[in-house]
């Protein structure tokens, strides 16, 4: 029998298939549809199914990145019409928030949007203290006016938040309930069923994140379902979570908040594993793909976890900033990013080379892909120093255009008075140092010597550059998996 596991990324999308008899691992790897992430998944078991029987699968796992994607704004993915129900008096608590301002000195800062407006934010009329007694009950005729203009308006989702739901639940469920029974097909969280714990702002944010992926996610696992059963494969579908864990389809369709960080958690989890086969207990996994580098580490063979993440939030210098996303609680794997990946792109500003933050995606993709890409980015540095075959990629399936990569990159050396091997080494010094620092916060800023560390590379760019990191934080030991990317 077979294990299928496939992850779509910023620029491919990576099918990995397990024979657990063998032992035998198979890849296959295809450009992801940034517009129909489900199509890139569907390609590649297409792509497998060719020398493949589909009775032979007895899983599939699956990591995403459309539930964080929906929420940045990604064109081709609108956020549903969504309401909140709430305790009377506490509309605004999601505007309000914890009053953090994410950038102190920066004049002009934005908050984030809010997810639901404020015409669509109701109160009734309830109250349960914090001992979980109830100080006035909720009457059935609070509820009426909520479910007429819920269905005026054409919601599809509504998250409920009572105060003190967390010690008693008892008014949320009544809420459920009624609105489940009154609005066929409506979309519902409450959130002691997402979140029961105290304080407001972050168990409300959560449940409204929550509901307002929820038809997103329903829709996308929905339509990836069909798509596999066509091709006759009736194996389970799993999904990769924030936490490192796998659950079915149906779980995540109901909570989808916990896949936020589907993608990036996968790969700290199978360092994890990797260390505990090879005898290594503390590791820092480094994780180079496509249009990001993150990093994560792993002591004693467990990742490092945090209880609470902050979704579509900025990245500034591998650090998230507090104030600037959606607060969400659930377990997420200790992760620091930068954009640093192989289709980052490198431009000259006011005489200055400047790596990042612009990926040039999967479309059009780094300029030696021939796809129609004209900017320098870090692929096409690494294939005008002769670290990448000059021919072709991926077997011979992916022709490189070296002519192209080197008209990219006259941009820089232009600008900046550099021949074409000093401005591809200028770029990966640039890249390097960028995912060194993210190296150090998941080690020397949470406490940690990288020294005691070995360093885990994978992605489909972290082998190339880890040798050059490693050097720099003083590592010893480095580990490269059979099939890094």
């Amino acid at each position: 029998m077979l294990r299928i596991s496939v992850d779509v990324g910023g620029t491919f999308t990576d099918l990995v298939a397990f024979d657990e008899e063998t032992g035998k691992i198979l890849n296959i790897k295809t450009p992801t549809v940034p517009k129909r992430p489900e199509k890139g998944v569907i390609n590649s078991i297409t792509e497998y199914l060719e020398q493949h029987n589909p009775e032979e699968i007895r899983m599939i796992g699956h990591a995403t990145t459309i539930a964080t994607n929906s929420l940045l704004g990604q064109i081709d993915l609108d956020l549903p019409p969504t309401a909140f129900i709430t305790t009377e008096g506490f509309r605004d608590v999601l505007e309000i928030g914890r009053q953090r301002r994410a950038e102190v000195y920066n004049l002009f800062f934005e908050r984030p949007s809010m997810l639901v407006d404020r015409r669509f934010r109701y109160t009734v009329k309830e109250r349960i203290n914090s001992n979980g007694d109830i100080i006035y009950p909720l009457k059935p005729e609070e509820i009426e006016p909520v479910v007429e203009d819920l269905i005026k308006n054409k919601i599809r989702s509504v998250a409920i938040g009572y105060l003190n739901s967390y010690a008693n639940s008892v008014h949320e469920e009544q809420t459920y309930k009624s609105l489940k029974l009154r609005i066929p097909g409506l979309f519902l969280t409450a959130s002691y069923m997402i979140s029961n714990e105290y304080r407001e702002y972050e168990r409300f944010s959560t449940a409204v994140v929550n509901a307002i992926l929820m038809p997103i996610m329903n829709t996308y696992l929905s339509n990836l379902e069909k798509d596999l059963s066509k091709q006759e494969i009736t194996a389970p579908l799993y999904v990769m979570q924030s936490n490192g864990g796998l659950a079915k389809s149906e779980i995540v369709s109901q909570k989808p908040a916990t896949i936020v960080e589907s993608g990036p958690a996968a790969g700290v989890i199978a360092s994890a594993w990797l260390g505990e086969y090879l005898g290594v207990r503390d590791i820092i996994s480094f994780d180079m793909g496509g249009t990001t580098a993150k990093a994560g580490t792993i002591r004693g063979r467990v990742p490092e976890v945090v209880s609470e993440y902050e979704v579509a939030g900025k990245i500034h210098m591998g650090r998230l900033i507090k104030g600037s996303g959606y607060p969400v609680r659930f377990p997420f794997i200790d992760l620091a990013e930068c954009s640093a990946g192989g289709g980052t792109i490198a431009r000259v500003k006011n005489e200055v080379l400047e790596v990042g933050p612009t990926s040039a995606g999967a479309i059009p993709g780094p300029a030696c892909y021939g796809r129609g890409g004209t900017e320098p980015t870090i692929t096409d540095a690494n294939l005008l120093l002769g670290r990448l075959n000059k021919q072709s990629l991926l077997d011979g399936r992916m022709e490189i255009d070296v002519e192209s990569a080197e008209r990219a990159f006259m941009k820089i050396t232009s600008s900046l008075g550099l021949s074409k091997h000093e401005a591809a080494m200028s770029v990966i010094l640039v890249a390097n140092s960028m995912m060194a620092k993210i190296l150090r916060i998941v080690s020397v800023e949470r406490g940690f010597d990288p020294r005691n560390f070995s360093l885990v590379a994978f992605g489909g760019a972290g082998p190339m550059h880890v040798c050059a990191l490693a050097e720099d934080l003083k590592i010893g030991k480095i580990v490269i998996p059979p099939n890094p990317g």
